[in-house]
């Protein structure tokens, strides 16, 4: 089995360790969130908890799971092994940075999970060796290799918007539970909603616009809620938003 540790244990390390830890796989998870590594660590035989140092000692593959501000003070001091591979969740900290602070290591790549990988269907986009997230996560959460690092600042782009989508969500929940004086049954009707539509929709090119054009037709209440967002520029914004995060992240390349 390989294994498996954690430079940083927080809401992003913790699903991670857990799914590894549930295909067998020893995972060492740092000192840092004490009460998130101890909850791990209570959970699951196969979880230890470790200072940095010890983390890397014992791992065969190493994720870095820390606030990208902290990343250089935290890595420099460690002393990584020529056959590390190390994969990095964090956004807007540079391959070529990775690098020189885990110099020796060679093997780096970088991915973005989200908390629900532990269940399955998170898409994993990867810049670098993809081989260590499909045999620690795949196939039920399905890597995508991408080619540039340009590439992969566009897909946690993307990832931005999932808080941004649940804001517009609690907004419409906050809407349907003033006039239903439901709050809590709003909320859940609300989500419910997105999450079955999604759920039973076909991941495919254009599946986004057909899904879109078969429900806003001529007249309907779909239509005029798309055309509000269009006019009122909401859909200019979300997009403006967009390339404000990808600049961002392209200027740590």
């Amino acid at each position: 089995m390989t294994r498996v540790g954690f430079i940083g244990t927080g809401h992003i390390a913790a699903p991670m360790a857990r799914a590894a830890a549930r295909r067998g796989h020893p995972v060492l998870v740092s000192e840092r969130n004490a009460e998130t590594a101890a909850a791990l660590a209570g959970a699951f035989e196969t979880i230890s908890v470790a200072p940095n140092q010890d983390v890397l000692d014992g791992s065969d593959v190493v994720f870095l799971c820390l606030r990208p501000r902290l990343a250089g003070d935290v890595l420099a001091p460690l002393a990584f092994r020529a056959d590390h591979r190390v994969i990095s969740v964090m956004a807007g900290v540079a391959i070529a940075e990775l690098q020189r602070l885990c110099a020796p290591a060679g093997a780096i790549s970088a991915t973005i999970p989200l908390g629900f990988l532990e269940q399955g269907g998170c898409p994993l986009p990867v810049f670098g060796p993809p081989a260590d997230l499909r045999t620690l996560f795949g196939p039920e959460n399905p890597v995508i290799e991408v080619a540039t690092e340009a590439a992969l600042n566009r897909h946690f782009a993307i990832c931005a918007m999932v808080p941004g989508m649940l804001a517009m969500l609690d907004t419409g929940a906050d809407w349907l539970g003033a006039g239903t004086g439901d709050p809590a049954g709003a909320e859940i009707y609300t989500a419910q909603l997105l999450r079955g539509f999604l759920a039973a929709s076909e991941p495919r090119r254009g599946g986004l616009a057909a899904a879109r054009d078969a429900l806003a037709t001529e007249g309907t209440l779909s239509l005029q809620m798309v055309g509000a967002l269009r006019d009122s520029g909401a859909l200019a914004s979300l997009r403006n938003a967009l390339d404000s995060i990808g600049a961002r992240l392209d200027s740590h390349a």
